[in-house]
């Protein structure tokens, strides 16, 4: 084959990766090698058998393997074939007399593809040890080792006791395939290399393979002439595959590496964890040396142990690693679950994700924006990284320490930001948590300058002939942040699910209350449209049932309004929660009066006295609400003629029954439509408090039946509650209309305009002189200071604002002034209103004169 010139190729590290190392076809000059077909068939010796055997090496291809060795040796062969492991595996015959001489031979015998081979060495005077003695030993010292260090300098020393070469190097290998010198023992007077770094390019791929496959690997020579296998290819031109071999001859490249490293005899024994080349222990001797296979086979059993050693510490040691970064993740989950999480809410954890994963800056990209903490790239660097983020993927972590190598513009904040760490949280718009590492400056000790490689043309073609020079090359290294280990990949991997899955069911819990407000809403412009359709109908029935017996206009309006203020009574019995138990009979008859007026006398009450609970109040409120509302509409007190009535007593489990019995009115049929009042008789009681509810439809009038648990009632007699702050007409002092009012000029603040001409109208004819209306705090503050006001009326709500800011001004000009709210509760007033007097609406006349009066007698000392 013609070689093109050296100028027709790219000269790199690379092309004594294309070395075929495993098809060689020669092997070291140490022994003999005869390769058989599966029905014991001669297929390939090697040249040099003659040398064993007097037979002519190119005669034996496609003759029977009895003309070569004796029965017994072919029975002994057999039985090992028959009991090796697998495809890679390999099994020896120690101190055997393979060819029936009488000189023992150690043989090595495996199987490459459908061929076997057989590998045979001249035995060696037997070692005065037992090895299997000798390995067990061995690793009794190697666990006695504290830590990785200490047994990593264990067991080059073992070794080398064992083996006798000059150095023994225990060469780690790094995620990119370069390694590092961790360990070594060595004579005197060679020099060391500990601690030096090699390229990847110095152990290619295929050679790290067979490092995996053949664990144990011997160069007796450097200078030795090899042994051509013969014929080197086979009928269908395919040579012979010696990975398995224990004296496959040597590449010539990694020859000529040894001889410029002045080694002239090498052995290697692999360290394989998981499945993968996780490093070599690497023996050099300055003069030949050939150890028997049985010493070999020896070390081999201890680099499988020992590297069955260090991965149990290396598991040890990351499951503490795992533990602690579990505990720290545990701990942040508990705290954003608990803290309503979403994509701001995170930043605030900004300290705890640190802990987690170390960093010198931290930063939450959400929505196109960056929340930044400590060394992080600025606010207008961070959306090119995003972009080049988003190129990664949305479901994977992305890690390096050294970003300005994959994204250039990275290299303008590499003091900030050498390293990042980006999980991604959602998928569109793209978020990330990102960790930052600066830039760490580091100094690298290599095993030689590279530069010190030529250019030749081999049998491969061009390449890089190896260094000549070994000693200790500095080479600081610009641009790279320490990285991220295995360890932080995966707690960051645990992070974006744990994130992911606390966010969704925040989301989902969101959207599931946001539901249920929803609901809830619809429920209450339910219950409200259907309370106020009531309210009006009660009150235009009010109008109607009042002007009978009425005598004036004056007479009229006086009834209206007692009897709209009922209603508002017990619209503040049933929405408030603030008051004590109250008796079931007050209850009843409270909204007994607030509704059917003058029927009050054909509904009759029979029963103990009984209180209940301020919780059960509301609820019993609004049923007999709704039964009397109904009955007012459609049964016996919708007419002249019907009654009701309601009694209760403690039944024999200790509950109170109320029956409800309507007589004397129209028929009764069943309705043909539940509504909503139905709805609250009969669900209210059950559901609220735990009882039971049962309406009859009778034809002579409906029959209701109610069971209060004992829990919600008692009947001791409770002490009396402390009146509310926002008084009411029933609990204010109806004295006689005072003259007070007379000559004064007033002011109405209140922003609805229909209520504030009623308010001023009022004050005007119960001799007030004049009377000025605001519908704001600004307004207020112009009439106060342009006009001699003697009295106010505020209301509490403006809309936008509060009348709370109108106190001061009044107060600086001792105009008193009187509160009024639309609100149920009490109103907490500003302290410098100091007694100021509150009425809610609706106000009766009375009740809204007396306030004014009071408040102006009590600022101005007059009676």
């Amino acid at each position: 084959m013609s070689i093109a010139p050296a100028s027709d190729h790219t000269v790199d590290l690379t092309n004594c990766e294309r070395e075929p190392i495993q098809f060689l076809g020669r092997i070291q000059n140490v022994g003999f090698l005869i390769a058989v077909s599966m029905d014991w068939l001669i297929e390939r010796v090697s040249a040099n058998i003659g040398d064993y055997l007097a037979v002519d090496p190119a005669a034996l291809p496609g003759e029977a393997m009895v003309a070569v060795l004796p029965e017994a040796s072919i029975h002994a062969i057999r039985g090992r074939l028959q009991i090796l492991s697998a495809d890679d595996g390999s099994e020896r015959l120690f101190n055997f007399d393979l060819l029936g001489t009488g000189q023992p031979f150690d043989v090595a015998i495996h199987v490459s593809g459908q061929t076997i081979v057989i590998e045979a060495e001249p035995a060696s005077e037997r070692p005065g040890i037992n090895p299997s003695a000798l390995v067990k030993s061995m690793i009794a010292r190697v666990q006695k080792t504290a830590t990785l260090d200490t047994l990593f300098r264990e067991c080059v020393r073992q070794l080398r006791g064992i083996t006798g070469f000059d150095r023994v190097m225990l060469y780690r290998f790094a995620s990119t395939g370069a390694g590092s010198v961790v360990a070594e023992s060595a004579r005197s007077g060679i020099g060391a290399f500990l601690g030096l770094n090699y390229p990847a390019t110095d152990i290619p791929a295929q050679a790290r393979a067979l490092y995996v496959r053949n664990q144990i690997r011997i160069i007796a020579d450097v200078n030795a002439e090899s042994v051509a296998v013969v014929p080197e290819l086979d009928p269908h031109g395919k040579p012979l595959d010696l990975s398995l071999s224990v004296m496959r001859s040597v590449s010539p490249i990694h020859l000529e590496y040894l001889r410029n490293m002045g080694v002239s005899a090498s052995m290697s024994v692999s360290i394989v964890i998981d499945g993968a080349l996780w490093g070599l222990f690497a023996l050099h001797h300055y003069s030949p040396r050939h150890l028997p296979l049985e010493i070999r086979a020896a070390t081999e059993l201890f680099g499988q142990m020992v590297s069955l050693i260090i991965e149990g510490r290396l598991y040890k040691e990351a499951r503490r690693v795992d533990e602690e970064a579990r505990a720290l993740h545990d701990r942040f989950v508990s705290k954003i679950a608990a803290a309503s999480p979403s994509m701001d809410t995170i930043a605030e954890f900004a300290e705890d994700l640190r802990e987690i994963i170390p960093c010198d800056g931290f930063a939450v990209w959400a929505k196109g924006v960056g929340k930044c903490f400590g060394q992080c790239p600025t606010q207008d660097e961070l959306p090119g990284l995003a972009r080049f983020l988003n190129r990664a993927g949305s479901s994977r972590v992305y890690a390096t320490d050294e970003l300005s190598a994959f994204h250039p513009p990275a290299a303008d904040y590499v003091m900030r930001a050498a390293g990042v760490l980006a999980i991604p949280i959602s998928r569109s718009p793209r978020d990330y948590i990102l960790f930052f590492r600066r830039e760490i400056v580091q100094t690298v000790d290599w095993a030689g300058d590279p530069k010190t490689k030529e250019v030749m043309v081999g049998p491969n073609g061009v390449r890089l002939s190896p260094r000549k020079s070994f000693e200790a090359w500095k080479e600081t290294v610009y641009g790279k942040s320490l990285p991220f280990t295995d360890a932080e990949r995966k707690a960051a991997e645990g992070l974006r699910v744990s994130i992911l899955e606390v966010l969704l069911r925040f989301n989902e819990e969101t959207e599931r209350q946001q539901n249920l407000a929803t609901q809830r809403q619809e429920l209450l412009i339910a219950e409200l449209n259907h309370r106020v359709r009531n309210i009006l109908s009660l009150i235009r029935a009010l109008i109607v049932q009042s002007k009978p017996g009425a005598s004036s206009v004056d007479d009229f309006a006086r009834i209206i309004g007692g009897r709209i203020q009922a209603l508002a009574r017990a619209h503040d019995q049933i929405t408030s929660d603030q008051f004590a138990s109250t008796s079931l009979r007050d209850i009843v008859k409270t909204e007994v009066a607030a509704y059917i007026g003058a029927k009050i006398d054909r509904v009759h009450l029979e029963g103990p006295d009984i209180f209940v609970e301020a919780i059960t109040f509301s609820t019993l409120a609004l049923v007999f609400h709704e039964l009397v509302t109904n009955s007012a509409k459609y049964g016996a007190l919708s007419d002249s003629s019907g009654s009701v009535r309601v009694s209760w007593h403690i039944d024999a489990d200790d509950g109170c029954r109320i029956t409800w019995t309507e007589s004397g009115g129209p028929a009764v049929t069943p309705p043909a439509r539940r509504g909503f009042g139905s709805t609250i008789i009969e669900r209210s009681i059950p559901h609220d408090l735990g009882g039971e509810a049962r309406l009859d439809y009778r034809l002579a009038g409906l029959v209701a039946h109610f069971t209060l648990p004992q829990t919600v009632f008692h009947l001791d007699r409770p002490r009396a509650p402390a009146e509310p702050f926002v008084e009411t007409a029933s609990t204010m002092p109806l004295t006689a209309v005072p003259h007070s009012l007379k000559g004064l000029v007033g002011l109405v603040v209140e922003d609805n305009m229909i209520i504030s001409l009623d308010a001023e109208q009022l004050l005007l004819d119960n001799g007030m002189e004049s009377v000025f209306t605001a519908a704001s705090v600004a307004e207020a503050r112009k009439l106060i200071e342009a006009h001699p006001i003697d009295v106010a009326l505020l209301d509490v709500n403006l809309g936008s604002e509060t009348s709370f800011p109108l106190v001061g001004n009044l107060n600086a000009k001792a105009i008193p002034f009187v509160f009024v709210t639309g609100y149920g509760e009490a109103i907490d007033l500003p302290a410098e209103a100091e007694d100021a007097r509150a009425i809610k609406k609706p106000f009766a006349t009375e009740q809204l004169v007396v306030a004014i009066a009071q408040a102006v007698a009590k600022r101005t000392g007059r009676a």
